[in-house]
């Protein structure tokens, strides 16, 4: 699986959405390739379909992108995090086929997050 994280490079924002992650992914949160491609495009606001193409070409391509800076991490931050090199992911897993998804949260609490599955 792989995971477009909003990543807002903020203490709190990516504290909370890291503890979102794992609220809904529990303990398979820490085996998803996480990366987030907003580093390499800025924050898009109402062009947000940027980060759903990237999601489609993941599924496509079975690549989890590899964002522009992403070395200088929190050391308490033990995830899977994408950094060097694009990641390759499985066709398939135990669950199905792969799944990615792309967290977007927006301005007063338009969030959402896309799920594909490669079918």
């Amino acid at each position: 699986m792989h995971l477009n994280a909003h990543a807002t490079s903020t203490p709190l924002g990516d504290v909370a959405e890291l503890a979102a992650i794992q609220a809904v992914l529990g303990g398979a949160a820490e085996k998803v390739a996480i990366s987030a491609t907003k580093s390499m495009t800025g924050h898009l606001l109402a062009a947000r379909a940027g980060g759903d193409r990237v999601l489609v070409l993941a599924a496509y391509e079975l690549l989890a992108p590899r964002p522009s800076m992403s070395t200088d991490l929190d050391d308490e931050v033990t995830w899977d995090i994408v950094r060097a090199e694009p990641r390759a992911l499985p066709a398939e897993t135990p669950a199905g086929p792969a799944v990615v998804l792309n967290n977007s949260f927006g301005f007063g609490g338009h969030n959402v997050v896309l799920a594909l599955r490669r079918v």
